[in-house]
């Protein structure tokens, strides 16, 4: 099981970023999570898709991220808008098989004037 995410960078308060991670083809139907981690502080959860589409959000970032799919490309892409300083971390996706976890890399994503 592999995942790759990319298109962290450098942003404006209030830019947008596009998240994408590519996922194995064994595990394009499983729900795919994305979390995120700033410096000194725990892992936080930010979205999950299902299989079907179906989208859920922390509060923190609910109505600026959006979370999608697309199953020809096997990624799954995390839209972020309004961005805040806040948002500064390194966003991960995730996935669990079988009762394992998989977790990608990461790409860091920076909100900075």
């Amino acid at each position: 099981v592999q995942l790759e995410e990319s298109g962290g960078g450098l942003v404006q308060p209030g830019g947008s970023l596009r998240l994408s991670c590519v996922v194995s083809s064994t595990v394009t139907g499983l729900v795919i999570k994305w979390y995120r981690q700033a410096p000194g502080i725990q892992r936080e959860w930010v979205a999950s898709i299902g299989s079907g589409g179906l989208a859920i959000y922390a509060d923190s970032v609910k109505g600026r991220f959006t979370v999608s799919r697309d199953y020809a490309e096997n990624t799954v892409y995390l839209q972020l808008d309004s961005l805040k300083p806040e948002d500064t971390a390194d966003y991960y996706c995730n996935t669990v098989l079988y009762g394992v976890e998989f977790w990608g890399k990461g790409t860091l994503v920076t909100v900075s004037s």
